[in-house]
């Protein structure tokens, strides 16, 4: 199994949900663009959540030195981010890809975030409740639907908003595979605690 984590904009967390998936399913994780703080990079952050002894951390294809849009973050490294450079890790295992940013994010003049789902990914999208995030969601789930690209379900970030999760949840008829709450911190304990929370229903991905 292939699972895209990608969210609704930035700082939604991603990275946590990325970090819970891999812990539930002992996947290999592998961030292909990391745009800034390359010493603690996204794969720096989930390597100290992880406790199983299977996962692998694949390296990424593009790791820009500036906190910025991919495309931008590139540009002034003076390079340009190529798709066909983008190549996925070879491995048995189940594979969890973290995107950068939303799915529209460029990667140069014509690509997007969007561009690096394959066929035989499924995308699961993080939603941060915020003033805003219903339409941000919506956006991004119709945004993939019209790609024809199968989404796998919402994990839901934040403190529970019941009315937020339903409208959701009732338009786009998604599953909902957990929520992460508003921890004070994260650290193994916490996210052992959620990728036991969420196996089932990520087990449950067809």
């Amino acid at each position: 199994m292939k699972l895209f984590i990608t969210g609704i904009g930035t700082d939604v967390g991603k990275t946590i949900a990325s970090a819970i998936v891999v812990e539930a399913l002992q996947a290999d994780y592998w961030k292909p663009i990391q745009a800034g703080d390359l010493d603690k990079s996204d794969t720096h952050k989930i390597k100290q959540y992880i406790t199983n002894s299977v996962t692998v951390f694949h390296p990424n294809s593009y790791a820009l030195n500036t906190p910025a849009s991919p495309h931008f973050a590139a540009e002034k490294d003076e390079i340009i981010i190529q798709l066909e450079q983008i190549q996925e890790p070879v491995t048995e295992n189940h594979l969890v890809i973290e995107g950068a940013g939303g799915i529209l994010v460029p990667l140069n003049n014509e690509a997007t975030i969007v561009d690096l789902i394959q066929p035989d990914y499924k995308v699961i999208v993080v939603s941060r409740h915020y003033l805003g995030s219903i339409n941000h969601t919506l956006l991004t789930i119709e945004a993939l639907q019209n790609r024809k690209i199968p989404i796998a379900g919402i994990i839901f970030n934040g403190d529970e908003n019941v009315a937020t999760e339903a409208i959701i949840l009732s338009k786009t008829q998604l599953t909902c595979l957990g929520r992460i709450e508003n921890e004070p911190y994260f650290d193994t304990n916490v996210i052992r605690y959620y990728a036991d929370k969420f196996k089932e229903s990520l087990l449950k991905i067809k």
